[in-house]
């Protein structure tokens, strides 16, 4: 049986594509059945629909509250029959009531190596900014379980690149996204294969 995935986006879906280049090669024993955008334009949306894939937008300014909104996002995870969730560079919190409906069944990529450089208000290029003006040598990308605390949940996989010396946020992010390319389609067809064991903060890859 393919495991049932649905994938959150906020913008281009970069790692969207990454995925769905590993499913369409066989790579992940796995369907993408949704993918869910919280921004009405995100290229996300399109890759998904270039596929045949569901894709949908959810507006939380529409929804009235965060609460609301996350309500709309597990009653359309919950539709399509979702059994794993990738957040792909999804901005917003997920609601507590998504995470206690699928632990240790909903993926994150973070633009860093957790524990650093991660948490509230860490995203995107204020990642890169911070690894920067930390004088960071080395950064990277990780993927983890999503629990109810922002970049907190068991890791799963990790990448490294050098911080260069003549580095700009932008030519950083160039570098880490290609390790993210690599292990966000790797973390989840671990997943799909049965191949991750959580024991409490630890992910054992079987």
């Amino acid at each position: 049986m393919k495991t049932r995935i649905a994938v959150l986006c906020s913008g281009g879906g970069t790692n969207l594509q990454a995925v769905i280049d590993a499913v369409e090669a066989g790579t992940i024993n796995g369907e993408i059945v949704l993918v869910i955008s919280n921004a009405s334009k995100a290229y996300a949306l399109e890759r998904a629909r270039k596929h045949g894939i569901e894709a949908m937008f959810i507006s939380k300014k529409e929804a009235g509250s965060a609460e609301a909104f996350n309500d709309a996002i597990l009653a359309q995870l919950q539709r399509v029959g979702a059994e794993l969730v990738v957040l792909a560079g999804y901005l917003p919190i997920v609601g507590a009531q998504v995470v206690q409906a699928y632990p240790h069944r909903i993926i994150n990529i973070h633009p860093a190596l957790i524990p650093s450089f991660c948490g509230v208000g860490m995203y995107g290029h204020h990642v890169h900014e911070a690894v920067l003006a930390y004088g960071a040598k080395i950064s990277g990308a990780t993927t983890h379980f999503v629990d109810e605390e922002v970049d907190h949940g068991g890791v799963i996989m990790q990448g490294s690149v050098p911080v260069m010396e003549d580095d700009t946020a932008d030519t950083l992010a160039a570098r880490v996204l290609t390790v993210e390319h690599r292990i966000l389609p790797e973390s989840v067809r671990l997943f799909c294969d049965g191949k991750l064991r959580v024991d409490g903060r630890r992910v054992h890859v079987l």
